[in-house]
């Protein structure tokens, strides 16, 4: 099965994803991508090909990737990586 492009349906379905079944993460992103470690609550609310928009305690916050994404399954590749990549909860 070919991957989606990423239109804006396709980014709402990760987003609604996202934050249904993965707020955790969400956050992680908010706070070690977004460089605002003090957040306490983050949402997605966008996936384009350069960045993933989150609204971070009622803020919006562009959170660029390391590369364009091509398709809903480099998006899912890249925010898996991008979590994995993240240190152990603490260590710095």
């Amino acid at each position: 099965m070919a991957a989606d492009p990423l239109t804006p349906a396709v980014s709402d379905r990760i987003c609604k994803h996202m934050n249904d079944d993965h707020a955790a993460a969400v956050l992680s992103y908010a706070r070690h991508y977004g460089g605002i470690t003090t957040a306490r609550q983050a949402r997605m609310l966008a996936v384009g090909p350069e960045a993933m928009r989150l609204e971070v305690d009622g803020t919006p916050v562009d959170v660029p990737f390391d590369h364009t994404l091509s398709d809903s399954e480099d998006a899912h590749r890249t925010l898996v990586a991008m979590l994995r990549s993240l240190p152990a909860p603490g260590n710095p």
